[in-house]
């Protein structure tokens, strides 16, 4: 099935592929093959690019035993990941296209959600996290930090334990920039890997992302990367132009799955310290772009 989506527009996937350097690992037949990612969204659509890469599918919303998607976010987010772009000729392929996905669907057809489900999800993802080989946890939603809120605090305390598990936890900063201190939970967490977005040249004039610090001081973003105007999988064998944090995320998430294919026994702490060390600083302040924008083809020189 051919996209109808422009081939101008098409282009964009392809070049956020470039724009972070994933030839350097596809040169090197590195693909994610091996690498569970767990993403905790609306779930997944039977859409032809993924077919394959959804191992597990689990339901906290109503309960369902075979995947689908009633808002099409995650679908958008698995696509991004490891689609395999196979409806456009290869235009729409994720970055990371042999992963594979463990889908637990935590938002309803709004795309709004509970903490509870969230917590929930996390939990059973730490439980089978070897039996399905899972290396990374795609959080592409979030909620406005709130003083002494404790299904808050118990959610960041469930992310932090999964990354104690041995699993990378990667979230978005949210939409609600460029203000300081405007990061979303749980991506306000001291631990895991927080994401902002990077509009290819310049950070887009229209500026959304959430920024840092945190309330603990804690330095946020750590990474940026291409979210704006992203085209990915929607619904059913369709593709659709979807811009934001949620879109940055899973282009990092990809990134990371390259590198823990090359590198297997890396530990969460050893991803992030990657991340640090091979970041391409693109001349904005920290509380902007954190670390810088993420290289794979660094990563892969590592």
């Amino acid at each position: 099935m051919e996209s109808r989506i422009s081939r101008k527009t098409g282009e964009k996937m392809e070049k956020v592929r470039q724009l972070i350097g994933c030839d350097c690992a596809y040169k090197k037949r590195i693909y994610g093959s091996g690498v569970g990612i767990a993403i905790l969204d609306s779930g997944v659509s039977k859409h032809l690019d993924l077919q394959g890469r959804v191992k597990v599918f689990q339901d906290y919303v109503k309960g369902r035993q075979q995947p689908y998607d009633d808002n099409s976010h995650g679908t958008h987010i698995a696509g991004i990941i490891c689609g395999s772009g196979g409806c456009s000729k290869g235009r729409f392929m994720g970055v990371a296209p042999l992963s594979h996905l463990i889908i637990c669907k935590v938002l309803n057809e709004k795309g709004d959600g509970d903490i509870q489900s969230v917590l929930q999800a996390l939990e059973w993802i730490v439980e089978n996290a070897k039996a399905y080989r899972i290396r990374i946890i795609n959080v592409s939603v979030g909620a406005s930090p709130r003083e002494e809120d404790r299904e808050e605090r118990k959610l960041l305390d469930m992310v932090e334990y999964a990354w104690s598990q041995g699993i990378v936890v990667v979230a978005a900063a949210g939409n609600n920039g460029p203000d300081s201190g405007s990061v979303t939970t749980p991506g306000i967490s001291r631990k895991i890997i927080t994401v902002g977005t990077f509009d290819g040249e310049t950070i887009k004039r229209k500026e959304y992302s959430g920024r840092g610090p945190t309330d603990t001081c804690v330095m946020k973003p750590e990474i940026i990367s291409p979210g704006n105007e992203v085209v990915s999988c929607y619904g059913k064998n369709a593709y659709k132009k979807m811009s934001g944090t949620s879109m940055a995320t899973p282009v990092v998430s990809g990134a990371i799955a390259l590198l823990l294919e090359k590198n297997p026994n890396m530990t969460p702490k050893d991803v992030k310290y990657c991340l640090y060390k091979t970041a391409k600083d693109c001349g904005y302040s920290k509380r902007v772009q954190g670390w810088g924008l993420i290289d794979v083809k660094r990563m892969m020189e590592y």
